[in-house]
């Protein structure tokens, strides 16, 4: 018979450093009451600097591969840590999370921490409420207040990255000027603000950007064309799949460009994006693209089915529409 794991006994296990963290652990940091978690609290002081890191990392993972899991009691708890590292892991924690109370916290990290780890992690967050507010998800107030930030940002003299993060966040508002702001860094010379404006183009689902993003598919930086490609996924843009098809059958393409060309098939769809899948998976020996293959024409099924599914809607407000004219009538 195996023995019961209490919280108390992973919280013994985690302060000695000697011991790898078990992936069974892991579960026991969801959804911790308030006791548990005042248990953790409690100890964390106590764990060294790299077993902190670890077990963030851990938990990071494992997030990211379950589905019914939640750390937003730690992720919270720890915004205020002293590492600035470890305060970025905890942001990462709450990645799922749709907390509205979250977002002035997470400006405030966003304009003023002293770190800049914390800093791109929350810009990474506030896009997801930005998605939110796009949703009608979250207070149109709120939404305000988290787009102002950004462009605070991107038009002010901050670190580089953190406002090409930035642009890519505010990829997913609709706010007019938005249309300024992506010209503007889509035009620079510097590569990486050509990505940063390619992924924000991608997000915006506007298809005003279509041709500006099918121009860079075949960019001799790997940064843009990356970028480029998973826009076009983003965008559904159907005529760039011959171009993408070209791209697969580059022996010398970069690794990254490959996955993201595949993914971005995935997307789009249709009978040339299927066949090509298929004979893919066909020609290649490799276990682990045979398995990322197969994911990808699960996501082409899946948005295949997704269409059908916008379409029998559509039919079905239009019947209803015409009823109601001929009662009119």
């Amino acid at each position: 018979m195996s023995e019961t794991i209490t919280f108390q006994s992973v919280l013994d296990h985690l302060l000695d450093s000697k011991k790898d963290i078990p992936h069974s652990h892991l579960q026991h940091y969801s959804d911790l009451d308030p006791k548990s978690l005042r248990l953790f609290l409690d100890v964390w002081p106590s764990v060294k600097p790299n077993r902190k890191l670890l077990l963030l990392e851990e938990l990071l993972s494992y997030l990211n591969s379950e589905v019914l899991v939640s750390y937003e009691g730690i992720g919270i708890a720890l915004l205020k840590d002293a590492d600035g590292e470890v305060r970025a892991r905890a942001i990462g924690l709450l990645a799922e999370s749709n907390n509205p109370e979250l977002v002035d916290i997470l400006i405030g990290i966003f304009l003023n921490d002293a770190d800049l780890a914390p800093r791109m992690e929350s810009a990474n967050l506030l896009g997801e409420f930005v998605l939110l507010g796009e949703l009608e998800e979250l207070d149109e107030e709120l939404q305000r207040k988290v787009e102002d930030a950004l462009v605070s940002v991107i038009r002010g003299e901050d670190n580089p990255s953190l406002r090409k993060r930035a642009l890519e966040s505010l990829g997913y508002s609709s706010r007019d000027e938005m249309v300024n702001i992506l010209e503007s860094a889509f035009q620079r010379a510097d590569p990486a603000w050509v990505a940063s404006a390619l992924r924000a183009m991608g997000r915006s689902h506007d298809n005003r950007w279509n041709d500006d993003v099918v121009s860079k598919l075949l960019d001799e930086d790997p940064r843009i064309r990356f970028a480029a490609v998973e826009a076009t996924g983003e965008l559904g843009i159907e005529e760039a799949v011959p171009i993408m098809v070209q791209m697969l059958e580059d022996e010398e393409e970069d690794d990254d460009v490959i996955s993201a060309a595949i993914w971005s098939l995935s997307q789009i769809g249709g009978d040339d994006a299927r066949i090509y899948l298929v004979n893919l998976i066909e020609q290649t020996e490799d276990e682990d693209l045979t398995a990322f293959l197969e994911d990808a024409l699960e996501n082409l099924d899946f948005n295949e089915e997704l269409d059908k599914f916008d379409l029998l809607s559509l039919d079905e407000d239009n019947l209803i529409d015409e009823l109601d004219n001929e009662e009119d009538e």
